[in-house]
C-alpha cells in the first residue's frame, strides 16, 4: 500500500523522485520502503531497468532514512560513498528498495539498502555512507 503523505514528501524535497515515479511505501526512522515501476522509458536495449534508475531509488530512500536518523542539532546529510553490486535485473513490475540504518552517529549515517523484484528476488544491494550536515 502507498503511503501518499511519504510520496509527497520524497517528491516535495527531492523532485527527481517523482520525475522517476518513485513511491513510498513506509518510512520510519528503523526502514524506509519505496518502489519504482518498470517502465521502458527507464530501460537499457533488452528491458532491463536501467542500473541508473535503481540506483537513484536506492539513493533517495536510503537518504531518507539516514535524514530520519539524524542526531540532534543535525540539518540533513549528504552522500559522500555509495557502493552497489548488481544481482539480477528487472525486466517488468516493481523494483522494491528497502532502506535500513547500519550506524547512526554524530558526523556519519550508513544506511544499507536491498532491492527486490516482485518475486521477492534480490537485485541490488546498497551501501551509502551519509555525511551529517
Amino acid at each position: 500500500m502507498t503511503d501518499e503523505a511519504g510520496t509527497a514528501l520524497f517528491h516535495r524535497t527531492m523532485p527527481f523522485t517523482e520525475r522517476l515515479g518513485i513511491e513510498v511505501l513506509e518510512n520510519s526512522a528503523d526502514v524506509v520502503r519505496g518502489r519504482l515501476a518498470w517502465d521502458e522509458t527507464l530501460c537499457t536495449l533488452g528491458g532491463a531497468m536501467h542500473g541508473g534508475a535503481l540506483m537513484a531509488l536506492a539513493d533517495s530512500t536510503g537518504a531518507v532514512c539516514a535524514f530520519l536518523n539524524l542526531p540532534e542539532g543535525g540539518q540533513g546529510t549528504t552522500t559522500i560513498e555509495s557502493k552497489t553490486n548488481f544481482l539480477r535485473a528487472v525486466r517488468s513490475g516493481h523494483a522494491t528498495a528497502t532502506a535500513k540504518p547500519l550506524h547512526t552517529g554524530r558526523k556519519i549515517i550508513v544506511v544499507e539498502t536491498e532491492i527486490h523484484d516482485d518475486d521477492g528476488r534480490l537485485v541490488a544491494k546498497v551501501t551509502q555512507t551519509q555525511a551529517v550536515l
